[in-house]
């Protein structure tokens, strides 16, 4: 294993980081706070440290998937510690394990939160949890990949573990080009969402935090309400917004290059729109139909239906009604949407639309394959066959999802909350969403779960952030039987 280089990584990481902690210090200043000095010296403090780990530059800047994994999964871990510290030094978190919990909430875009009262936080405090999010949303190695170079394969290996979703391609040739093009098309997205928000009458402070939860598909807000206080206008820009970044950023590459025949004709992309619709057809419709949304016209429910199904499916957690009170049938929906997830390559979390989609095929393909047992049928997606061995790993996916899931349930329910509540806390964590039902839902918070169950909950928000096998592999045995530099090498 390389660890000279995963050290290294590790440092640049720290120095990013501390680049962002930088406007959580003039937020600070420009109201007035005294928390400006806490992130200031968080900065310099995570900037020396970094620039301490990597003062040597390693020899061989190349490596295997596994030391990739352990890079990513080592980064963020570290990144979540050290993004805690200000918000217990500066007294909005006086507790480091809910402190932790938050930030990785934050980086990992889940949006799960400890906090009762969200609006007792200092601006500085609310500007760094929300930068979080957008933060993490596209992920902190792939910034690195634009700037950082490296022998071989090893940027495709960072980026693999990183981004959600099967399988990850290059855009351009070159897998630094790609980081770029990914980062531009992320940052374009966010400022004009910005711009929308404050046509809107939002102030600049709200505009750039809630953009921050959208475009990382995050959820912290930084009002107790989360969005149901905004107007209308505001409330649909926000819609519209977590639907797209919840889509894949090829498709927005493949639109800037004028393919439009790729882009629009993609089938991930069309199960994904149907998907939403369809749900929030469905969810409108039942409202309506056992009149559950009393004094709202349709056009209201139709809102807050469009609204909460765009935010759970992408993964979002923003709120702008509690849809714990909703019909059983429009909790279902969301219960279901919340594994569903966005499409792959996008900042949303979830199980991911092609996962569904793929399984779904290869499963009426097993049953066609009962009524005519000769017939030899090719299962494709994107109009490309799908391997044997996508299929499996998909299967495989699916199987550790559901044991980490599993267990996760188990351990929470030593806390002695209801099953409602347990289940859907793992789901909300695990596919990054934020609020759950019951004890978790959009109304409610984290903060009732003890000690075991919270670091439980923190590494599901890690695993399914970083699609489960990282994470893992930090607790494999053998991934640290063999340590070295890999000098001998050549990366796979």
């Amino acid at each position: 294993m390389n660890i000279a280089l995963i050290f290294y990584i590790i440092g640049r990481v720290l120095q990013i980081e501390a680049l962002f902690l930088l406007p959580s210090v003039v937020t600070a200043l420009c109201y007035g706070e005294w928390q400006w000095w806490v992130y200031l010296a968080t900065a310099g403090s995570a900037a020396l440290l970094g620039q301490l780990v990597c003062i040597r530059k390693p020899r061989n800047m190349s490596f295997f998937m596994r030391d990739g994994f352990a890079a990513v999964a080592l980064s963020w871990v570290v990144m979540s510690a050290v993004g805690a510290i200000p918000l217990v030094l500066g007294g909005d978190i006086p507790s480091y394990t809910d402190a932790l919990f938050e930030t990785i909430s934050g980086f990992t875009t889940t949006g799960a939160s400890i906090l009762p009262d969200v609006e007792a936080l200092s601006h500085a405090g609310l500007f760094w949890r929300s930068l979080t999010h957008w933060i993490g949303g596209m992920g902190v190695l792939v910034f690195l990949l634009a700037i950082l170079p490296m022998a071989g394969g090893s940027h495709m290996q960072l980026m693999r573990a990183e981004s959600p979703g099967p399988s990850v391609g290059k855009l351009v040739p070159k897998v630094r080009s790609t980081a770029k093009i990914l980062y531009l098309i992320y940052l374009a997205m966010t400022a004009v969402e910005i711009i929308l928000l404050l046509c809107g009458g939002m102030s600049l402070f709200e505009s750039l935090t809630v953009s921050f939860g959208t475009a990382g598909t995050g959820g912290f807000a930084v009002k107790n309400s989360s969005i149901g206080s905004y107007s209308p206008y505001l409330q649909w820009v926000i819609t519209i917004f977590m639907a797209m970044f919840g889509v894949n950023f090829s498709v927005y590459f493949l639109i800037l290059m004028k393919k439009f025949r790729q882009a629009f004709f993609c089938e991930e992309l069309r199960w994904y729109g149907l998907i939403l619709l369809g749900a929030t057809g469905l969810v409108a419709w039942n409202l309506y139909r056992t009149g559950s949304a009393v004094g709202m016209s349709f056009a209201e429910i139709l809102r807050h239906s469009a609204f909460q199904v765009s935010s759970i499916m992408t993964t979002t957690g923003f709120a702008t009604i509690d849809f714990d009170l909703w019909p059983k049938l429009s909790r279902c929906v969301m219960v279901i949407l919340m594994f569903i997830g966005a499409c792959a390559g996008s900042t949303g979390g979830g199980i991911k639309v092609s996962r569904i989609v793929i399984l779904f095929k290869a499963g009426l393909n097993e049953v066609r394959s009962y009524v005519h047992p000769r017939s030899v049928r090719t299962l494709k997606f994107e109009g490309k066959p799908i391997r044997d061995e996508m299929t499996r790993s998909i299967a495989v996916y699916f199987f550790v999802f559901i044991l980490i899931f599993t267990a996760s349930v188990l351990i929470l329910c030593r806390d002695g909350k209801d099953l409602v509540t347990n289940f859907t806390a793992v789901a909300a964590t695990i596919n990054n969403i934020g609020p759950g039902l019951a004890a978790v839902g959009p109304t409610q918070n984290y903060n009732s779960y003890g000690l075991l169950s919270k670091y439980v909950l923190m590494f599901d928000m890690l695993a399914g952030r970083l699609e489960l096998y990282p994470m893992l592999l930090l607790f494999y045995p053998a991934m640290w039987r063999e340590q070295g530099f890999c000098s001998k090498r050549t990366p796979q």
